[in-house]
């Protein structure tokens, strides 16, 4: 039987500009690293036991004309000084046999560290929910991290992120961000 659940994953990003939308984000994926791979999209579970590796550590452990399965973020404007970012979140349980979340976020007008907070946010909620903890959605990123920390479920949230300004010129600029599983 073939296991599909990941061991390891790392985080990547990257910006790509270009006059042809799809070349731009092709230029974003070879800016992360993984544009000689086929990547698969999919949902956002962080696998139970997986361990969070280094970019330069996972960039090793994939081949060219690989499938990899990626959770990402991506976003692309033409219109120029647009400010525009996509992000992945994470939050991991302190039990590293159960499962945590990531997320994918995209937005405009938006600077990295914001886009960055939201998508662990949206996270650290699907986490708190699915293990029971309480929170309320209204209270500010840092009272509700501050009450799942207290609750002492939620081992660690992060996020990555890549934000731009829309090209001058009006080519394509594309931003991307994810989380690539290692089989």
């Amino acid at each position: 039987m073939l296991d599909l659940v990941a061991k390891k994953l790392f985080l990547t990003r990257g910006k790509g500009v270009h006059p042809d939308r799809l070349t731009s984000f092709e230029y974003a994926l070879r800016d992360a690293g993984i544009a000689g791979t086929n990547i698969v999209l999919i949902s956002s579970i962080f696998p139970p036991g997986a361990k969070l590796i280094s970019k330069a550590e996972g960039l090793k452990l994939i081949r060219p004309g690989s499938v990899q399965f990626v959770i990402y973020a991506r976003n692309d404007t033409n219109e120029p000084h647009r400010l525009l970012a996509s992000s992945v979140g994470i939050a991991a349980p302190k039990d590293n046999t159960k499962y945590g979340y990531l997320s994918e976020y995209h937005s405009f007008g938006e600077t990295e560290k914001e886009a960055g907070e939201y998508a662990e946010d949206i996270a650290a909620q699907m986490l708190a929910s699915s293990l029971g903890i309480e929170f309320d959605v209204n209270k500010s990123w840092d009272e509700k991290k501050q009450q799942w920390k207290i609750s002492g479920q939620i081992y660690k949230t992060r996020n990555i992120t890549q934000s731009a300004v829309g090209d001058p010129q009006g080519r394509w600029t594309t931003v991307f961000s994810a989380a690539v599983l290692i089989l």
